[in-house]
């Protein structure tokens, strides 16, 4: 496949995973019963394995240090966040 096509495979999924994460807020900011949250929990986590797999290939690729700095900042504020959400 060629390398270009497959980055912009991965911005695209990275755009849509943003906007349906965006589109969870309401369900993560109310109450939700067990079952209701153990979904959204779920449904989040998947969709944040599928992120980090794309957002590492566009880092990795990234000819841009400048870049390369702010996507991988990015990521790690996005991943932290995960990680207290999933402890706390």
């Amino acid at each position: 496949m060629d390398e270009g096509m497959e980055l912009k495979g991965c911005v695209c999924r990275i755009k849509s995973c943003a906007g349906q994460l965006l589109s969870m807020e309401e369900d993560l900011v109310t109450d939700l019963d067990d079952d209701s949250w153990d979904l959204v929990w779920r449904d989040l986590r998947l969709k944040a394995t599928f992120l980090y797999i794309d957002l590492s290939r566009v880092i990795s690729r990234s000819e841009n240090d400048e870049r390369r700095k702010a996507l991988t900042l990015l990521a790690n504020k996005f991943f932290y966040c995960t990680d207290e959400m999933s402890t706390g």
